[in-house]
């Protein structure tokens, strides 16, 4: 896990690539910019660790392309101390940007591998999110509810019960649509059954599943 001047240059160039296609959230920034991506990737791909790409991670799952990462939490205007629920822990990056903002995060992976995989990898790091292996369709209730939500698959409809885990003023962030392409959606909590929703480009994810896997 070493994190070399290389690769700290490499990140550098990559913030500054996020930067131009128009994130501006310094905080996101800064997480993007001290997180070593390149822990996060097979062997296969790391090289590529600090292209703006998406690249597979086993399970049939990706590492999404870090504009798509620094987009989706620009959105949900993270502030230090946040209860965040993520659902697909996936790779484990994402947590990782979301813990470097200050957010206290609960994570729910349904692959057990990657489950697995990601709690090893980010509990090495000096990470401390709360880890769930289960049906992020079904959130947790018990600990909420949650200033904001983050689905990071593709979800053909908004999940009701992580609607209802969502706070008063509470803000959550999904690609919500078909298989092939789903437009970036965010939903504002303004009231105890009141929502806002807006639309803010398209995307492409794999899809967010029931159940769990492994």
């Amino acid at each position: 896990m070493k994190d070399t001047y290389r690769h700290k240059g490499l990140r550098r160039q990559l913030v500054d690539s996020v930067r131009r296609k128009g994130i501006t959230d310094e905080n996101v920034l800064f997480a993007m910019n001290t997180v070593p991506r390149h822990v996060f990737m097979d062997s296969s791909f790391i090289k590529f660790s600090y292209k703006d790409q998406a690249f597979p991670i086993g399970s049939e799952q990706t590492i999404s392309q870090p504009y798509t990462v620094a987009f989706q939490t620009q959105l949900l205007e993270i502030k230090k101390g946040d209860k965040v629920l993520e659902i697909g822990t996936g790779s484990g990056y994402q947590t990782a940007i979301l813990l470097e903002m200050g957010a206290r995060v609960y994570t729910i992976e349904r692959q057990k591998e990657l489950y697995l995989k990601a709690r090893e990898l980010l509990t090495a790091m000096g990470y401390k999110p709360h880890f769930f292996f289960g049906d992020g369709m079904e959130g947790k209730p018990t600990y909420g509810p949650f200033d904001k939500i983050l689905i990071t698959a593709a979800a053909s409809e908004v999940p009701a019960k992580l609607k209802e885990q969502l706070a008063t003023g509470g803000i959550m962030v999904l690609p919500l649509g078909g298989q092939f392409s789903q437009t970036m959606t965010r939903i504002e909590k303004t009231g105890p059954d009141q929502f806002r929703e807006t639309s803010h480009g398209s995307f492409v994810f794999v899809p967010l599943l029931k159940g769990t896997q492994g």
